[in-house]
């Protein structure tokens, strides 16, 4: 290994200290901070750890992870939240003050902008009494966050002499010789000055003070914020936003169909990833893409955007005609009686397409055949034999979906055809170890057949440019982009368009007449062909790249065909096609500590999701609220409890319920007068700014950030209430009667604002709240205009309707019995007590028929070699926070390599479990 570092950098400070506290082997390296260590990055990238496998880690954090899980020291779940808050909020408080202090001289006030964090982390300091972070020995987080501080504290003493406790950890982590090591091989002894340098080529932060947070956790809403100071200026625009009132006219009209771009208008056109037809989609599905495709489009309509939302199933290919023969219906009835599920699926949980469509229709087979041609004329498609394999038994050749086996990169013994679920690397079946049949389950042999490839190399220089700009300049996530740079830096190479089926587009060209288009060329097509169905002026749409914005909605796994095969195929078409500017991709959602399985029974599919006697309203709150936007994250039936009952019900619906009740109750069911004072104008720019926030990340595409400020702004109205008791002041003097009724008129018209938030997330709830409140439509219109408009909608003398709860709560009871009837727990029970016997007495067989070899010098040798490397690998994963499952897969194969290992020193390979720390 190799650690890489340079002078003045405070990342470095970091990294140092933790290879001396661990005592992990490894090379140091200085270099200057231009120097590009990773070769695949095109900027410097410092501090990065060569690995022994050729991996780089370029990340401060990730790298000190790695260090100190060599030495057999794990995270556990606070230091990882420790992590995540250094990351997200100390690290660019401190950009912040360096930028200050280093490069502008005000020492100062620089100091003042890392006073909120250092305010968060002596409360906790002070709270824990314990001597380090995460307890009485130095952690990861000990390290990272000291190196973090450490330009700031040790400079300026005085920054940290309200903060005690922080002062006690912080000195105590610096007494470590392997700190002060650190710091004067980074520093130099020179202090902040030692980083002129490195803080001169950093771009210059946001002027905007960082705002409180605690080390955070899976849910956008449970980190409590400190109150936000508010200027008289912003109130003073509050209070003249308020009372310019509703719009007089409506922007958002009915819609009138077809839906087509308008000039002057912003025209949004957004997909969300074609679901299979032959799948009925679970909850993971959902978020992943017609949900979150929804949210978006619902919010840009109440922003005046001209959107068109469509989608439709997937039909053709290997695993339709794969379902046919198992259900004993022909490949039609197939795509006829899922597309139904799915559209009825959809309808339950609102999703309001434009056009729901489908694929096996003439207009798909018109245009696909039209972009082949396109690439045939235009020399961007190529004739190749490719050894195929075929299944004697089953006499056919046998299609990506007919045949798995290992995979030849990370061996997953269940790979497909044409990609490893594990590893995410696409593969040719004939590169497949152990190859099988699904069908039959026989191994096939390899035969030649003769195909039409897509000359992706050919296309790389304007995939890239087109890239670059679109990246650049759209809202990509930035797993698409990651994802995206993986496959142009591995480099592209010709991409097989055709396939030996009968159940797909059939290829025009007269020698391929026997074949059908490759579904990850057709079905990217399904957005043309679905428009076209839609409409006859589909051209409008998707030949129109300077008048309209394409939004793709959709799962991880689904980003390269995106963002390279399908506008490869567009560019190469040359016909002035519309290209994604937003890709938008989510990462995984599991099913509580597992994967969703159909066949086990595990998970919630969304033809049950109905049964269960839970509004689609507050499923589709909960999906978003988990919505797996920057890392993984799992469905949890006790979590989906929680957050009904303490944010709908406890929050959300309790807010708007009492609002509503006190106009009913107190002032006879018409909004009192409101003369605002200090407080009031304070609440307005309060709710205004959240607002603000929740525009810009909607903007974005933030959705689950978004959500976090509904919530905020009904916990602002619920304190606001609490504070004023208006059931107390009504029954008091005028002066106290007419604060009663300023407070109830505030937050009745908070729940009208709450009400259009929700209609992205909540459509049936948000309609309901502006019955309740009799709310006119203009509401609708003017509360998201610009940066965002908080008016009073609901004026003195408003009757509003009436006033009933929104949530029910979620029993244990209830929970419970949710939870086991979709655990699979009979199943997998009943299918483990018959495994185990047989489990037991191959075990035991595999045990006598190995150990009676004795003891293999040179192959133990080379295991422990094998050991070490996998190790490594484990490691690597870990620091970077991979996947459960794929870390899970890697330790099973490292145990297995242990367990050959004492088998070849003759020792015993099932040991006796030991209580007490892993190693």
């Amino acid at each position: 290994m190799k650690l890489f570092v340079s002078e003045g950098n405070p990342h470095c400070l970091k990294v140092l200290a933790a290879l001396e506290v661990t005592g992990v082997q490894c090379g140091v390296q200085t270099v200057s901070h231009e120097e590009k260590v990773v070769p695949f990055l095109s900027r410097p990238a410092l501090p990065a750890l060569l690995l022994p496998s050729g991996q780089y880690l370029f990340s401060s954090n990730a790298i000190c992870r790695y260090f100190f899980e060599a030495n057999g020291q794990e995270c556990n779940n606070l230091c990882n939240q420790w992590l995540e808050w250094e990351t997200t909020v100390l690290q660019p408080a401190l950009l912040q003050t360096l930028h200050m202090a280093v490069l502008q001289g005000k020492g100062s006030e620089a100091s003042k902008v890392l006073q909120s964090p250092l305010n968060v982390l002596d409360q906790s300091l002070s709270k824990g009494n314990m001597s380090y972070l995460t307890g009485e020995a130095v952690s990861v987080a000990d390290v990272v966050l000291w190196g973090t501080l450490h330009p700031v504290l040790s400079d300026s003493p005085s920054a940290s002499s309200e903060h005690e406790s922080v002062r006690t950890w912080f000195d105590r982590v610096a007494a470590l010789h392997s700190c002060q090591s650190a710091a004067q091989k980074v520093l130099q002894g020179k202090g902040l000055q030692a980083m002129k340098s490195y803080v001169q080529k950093q771009p210059a932060p946001p002027s905007s003070q960082c705002r409180d947070a605690q080390p955070c956790n899976s849910s956008p809403a449970e980190s409590e914020e400190g109150e936000r100071v508010v200027s008289e200026e912003e109130m003073e625009a509050a209070v003249n936003t308020w009372s310019k009132g509703l719009n007089s006219t409506s922007l958002a009209a009915d819609k009138q169909h077809p839906i087509l771009p308008q000039e002057g208008k912003r025209n949004v056109l957004v997909t969300s990833a074609l679901p299979y037809v032959n799948n009925v989609p679970h909850l993971g599905n959902i978020i992943g893409c017609v949900l979150s495709a929804d949210v978006f489009s619902r919010y840009g309509r109440l922003r005046g955007w001209n959107v068109l939302f469509v989608c439709g199933t997937d039909e053709y290919g290997t695993a339709t005609e794969n379902k046919a023969r198992e259900e004993g219906l022909t490949p039609q009835q197939i795509c006829d009686k899922y597309h139904a599920v799915h559209a009825s699926i959809y309808k339950w949980f609102q999703i309001d397409f434009d056009f729901f469509g489908r694929t096996t229709t003439e207009k798909q087979t018109e245009i696909a055949q039209d972009i082949f041609w396109r690439l045939h004329q235009n020399e961007y498609l190529v004739e190749d034999t490719v050894e195929q394999l075929r299944c004697e038994k089953c006499q056919r050749f046998l299609a990506d979906r007919f045949v798995e086996g290992m995979c030849p990169h990370c061996s997953y013994p269940e790979a497909r055809g044409d990609q490893c679920d594990k590893c995410g690397r696409l593969i040719n079946a004939v590169e497949l170890r152990e190859p099988q049949c699904k069908v039959c389950r026989q191994t096939p042999v390899i035969r030649s057949s003769k195909h039409l490839f897509l000359d992706l190399p050919k296309l790389e220089s304007q995939l890239e440019q087109w890239l670059d700009k679109s990246t650049s300049s759209g809202d990509w996530t930035l797993n698409a982009k990651q994802i995206t740079r993986s496959w142009i830096r591995d480099g592209l190479k010709p991409r097989c368009i055709t396939r030996d089926l009968q159940w797909g587009t059939p290829v025009p060209h007269p020698d391929f007449r026997e074949k059908v288009f490759y579904v990850w060329f057709d079905a990217p097509i399904g957005y043309l062909s679905i428009t076209a169905n839609y409409t006859k002026e589909w051209e409008k749409w998707w030949k129109n790249p300077h008048q309209v914005e394409l939004y793709n909605f959709m799962a991880k796994d689904n980003v390269p065909f995106h963002s390279v095969v399908f506008p490869c195929s567009l560019l190469g078409a040359q016909d002035n096609y519309t290209l994604v500017n937003h890709l938008v991709a989510t990462e995984y959602l599991n099913y509580e500590d597992t994967k969703f399985s159909k066949s086990r029974g595990v998970g919630v599919f969304g033809d049950m999701a109905k049964d269960t006697g839970i509004p689609s309203d507050v499923w589709r709150f909960y999906l978003l609220y988990v919505r797996p936007e920057g890392q993984d994250s799992a469905f949890s039936w006790a979590d989906m409890a929680l957050k009904n009952n303490s944010e709908l019900l406890n929050n959300l619906g309790n807010f708007i319920n009492r609002a509503g009740m006190f106009v009913t109750k107190f002032f006879e069911g018409c909004v009192p007068v409101m003369d605002l004072q200090r407080e009031d104008k304070k609440l307005l720019a309060l709710v205004g700014w959240e607002l603000q926030q929740y525009i810009q990340l909607m903007d974005k595409v933030k959705i689950r950030d978004a959500l976090k400020h509904i919530l905020n702004i009904s916990r602002h109205g619920n304190q606001y209430i609490q504070v004023n008791e208006p059931w107390k002041k009504i029954k008091e003097g005028d002066p106290e009667r007419q604060r009663a009724g300023t407070v109830t008129g505030v937050s009745v018209n908070i729940a009208c604002l709450l009400s259009v938030m929700l209609f992205p997330y909540m459509p049936a709830v948000s309609q309901t709240i502006r019955d309740q409140l009799n709310a006119p439509q203009s509401c609708i219109d003017t509360m998201l205009q610009g940066t965002g408009t908080f008016v009073c909608s609901l004026s003195a003398g408003h009757r509003i309707g009436t006033v009933s709860p929104l949530f029910q709560k979620l029993e244990a009871d209830q929970i419970e019995a949710l939870k086991k009837r979709f655990g699979g727990q009979q199943k997998t029970l009943q299918n483990a007590a018959n495994a185990q016997p047989a489990v037991a007495a191959a075990a035991a067989v595999g045990v006598k028929a190995t150990t009676s070899g004795g003891v293999d010098p040179e192959k133990a040798k080379q295991l422990t070699k094998a050991v070490a490397e996998q190790g490594d690998k484990v490691r690597a994963l870990k620091a970077q926070k991979a996947e459960k499952d794929v870390v899970a897969a890697e330790v099973s194969k490292l145990l297995d390599l242990k367990k050959q290992l004492a088998l070849a020193e003759g020792k015993n390979p099932d040991p006796a479990p030991q209580k007490g720390k892993k190693k």
